[in-house]
This record gives C-alpha cells, sequence and structure tokens, in this order.
C-alpha cells in the first residue's frame, strides 16, 4: 500500500472516533467507511512485467482514445476511475530525460479536452535510441499528481514512478516506430497490459 492511504486512513479514523464519542457511534460510520476506503483505494499491488521490446500501460484503466498527434506521435489515453489501482509505473526502461509540471483545469478526466487543458507531469523517458513520453493527468476529483524521479533518474519497464490521487488520466505518447496493440474500450494494467511492440528493423 502507498504510504499516504495510511496517513489519510488515520486521519479520518481519528475524525470518526472523534465525531462518535461527542455525537454518537452512528455519527461516525461515514468517516470510517472513508477510512477503510482510503486504505482499499492507495493499494499497491505486485505486476508481472512482460518483457522484450514493449511499450506498458502506465496506468490501471480503460483505454478511451487513441490518436495520432501527427504524422510520427500517436496518443494512447488511459481513464482511471476511483476503483482503479492509481499507483503509475514506467512504460519503458531507460534514463528520465524531463519531468515537466504544467498548471492547468480540473476537467472531467475522461474529457478529450483533459490531455491539453488540465494541470498534469510531463515525463519523457529516453530508452535504447527513442523516446517515449506519458503525461499523469489530473481529473475533477483528483487534484494532485506526484512523480518519485527526477531527470537523471534510470527506470526498468513497468517500475513504480508516481502516482495520481482520486480519478485522473495517463496519456502515453509514442513515435512511428511502435506498433499499437490496444483499442478503445480495452481495460489495462499499470506495468503489466502491452500497450505496443517496437517494430522490427
Amino acid at each position: 500500500m502507498v504510504i499516504d492511504g495510511l496517513y489519510y486512513a488515520l486521519a479520518f479514523g481519528a475524525a470518526g472516533g472523534l465525531v462518535a464519542w461527542l455525537a454518537g457511534p452512528a455519527l461516525g460510520v461515514p468517516l470510517f467507511a472513508v477510512a477503510l476506503f482510503c486504505l482499499y483505494f492507495f493499494r499497491d499491488p505486485e505486476r508481472e512485467v512482460p518483457q522484450g521490446a514493449v511499450a506498458v500501460s502506465p496506468a490501471d484503466g480503460t483505454v478511451v482514445a487513441v490518436k495520432s498527434e501527427s504524422a510520427e506521435l500517436t496518443r494512447i489515453s488511459v481513464f482511471l476511475n476511483i476503483f482503479d489501482v492509481h499507483v503509475n509505473r514506467a512504460p519503458i526502461a531507460g534514463r528520465i530525460k524531463e519531468v515537466f509540471y504544467k498548471k492547468g483545469r480540473f476537467l472531467v478526466a475522461s474529457r478529450e479536452k483533459a490531455s491539453s487543458q488540465n494541470e498534469q507531469n510531463l515525463i519523457v523517458i529516453e530508452g535504447d535510441g527513442f523516446e517515449v513520453a506519458f503525461r499523469q493527468i489530473a481529473g475533477l476529483i483528483a487534484r494532485r499528481v506526484v512523480c518519485y524521479k527526477k531527470p537523471g533518474d534510470r527506470v526498468e519497464t513497468g517500475e513504480r514512478i508516481g502516482l495520481i490521487k482520486f480519478g485522473s488520466r495517463a496519456d502515453v505518447l509514442l513515435g512511428a516506430g511502435w506498433e499499437i496493440q490496444v483499442r478503445p474500450g480495452m481495460r489495462v494494467r499499470a506495468g503489466s497490459s502491452i500497450l505496443a511492440r517496437r517494430k522490427s528493423g
């Protein structure tokens, strides 16, 4: 479990205990329920990472878009609801070239405009002769994106690199050297679902 979940659970649990003591047990129940949900929300299960020249999903959720941003760039967007695991993982192995934070709006993360208008981190990973970028995008409820890494750090495919809190979106940006393996509507899991494979040659 992500340590943040324990902090949230302890805070809501303590608030529930105080309300129950002052106003009666029934009034403390909603806060106890929120504390339990925090423990569930911040879970961080182990994942089996596939081998080979692949890009894996950085997030759990549903693929909501596979779009050409240009002749050389394809965007895959994954929407996370509040019941999905929100720990983010590196789509490829390599060196973190850039982490760029951008202030923005808090639109519903499943909307197309969220990719360009919402608050987000852009993380660029430099692999073996190519780059893959992805965005941690805040949503209507999620108002904080967290990245554990900094430029210069090396990461492995599927390694934990960050967190988005309470409903959000992750975009992956892939160049022309990739064969896309997913389509809108598919469910994916961070670190284990293959989004694309490197083209041979």
